[in-house]
This record gives structure tokens, sequence and C-alpha cells, in this order.
């Protein structure tokens, strides 16, 4: 909810509370994680946490937002830079 409403960085005090206490088992707490990173502008992170929650839960809807987050970091025309 507080990602939604702007509040990234409380957002993100919040989620590094629960997974402090359970990082092994807090694969939504890392999803949510990634895309109050992702709203930053934090690829890397978002991208890292993203990979986090997967690797807890291969389930995750982190895996489709992981997919996504690649496909724009990889997404570049080549042809604009031989110009």
């Amino acid at each position: 909810m507080l990602i939604s409403q702007g509040d990234i960085n409380t957002a993100l005090e919040e989620l590094d509370a629960i997974i402090s206490s359970c990082p092994d088992s807090c694969d939504e707490a890392y999803y949510l994680r990634g895309n109050a990173f992702r709203k930053l502008g934090n690829w890397q992170q978002a991208l890292n946490n993203y990979l986090a929650a997967i690797e807890i839960n291969p389930g995750s809807p982190a895996l489709q937002a992981k997919n996504m987050l690649m496909d724009i970091l990889n997404f570049y025309n080549k042809d604009m830079y031989n110009q």
C-alpha cells in the first residue's frame, strides 16, 4: 500500500524489517522491495530483490517482474547507435 501511495522510503524501511526477521522465507517482501526499487529507478536493486524472491519461491510473481525488467533493460535499437 505504501508503494502505491508513493511513500517508497517508508515502504523500504518496513520491508527491510520484515526481511531481517525472516530472510529465507519472505519471498513476497523481496518481491515488494523489488517493486519499490523499480519505482525509484534503481534497476539493479530491483533485479537483486526479484532474484532473491525467485530463489525462495520459483512461482513468485517476481519471476514475471524480473522478466519484464530484463526486457526493458535489454531493449534498445542497435541501428540508432550506428548513425
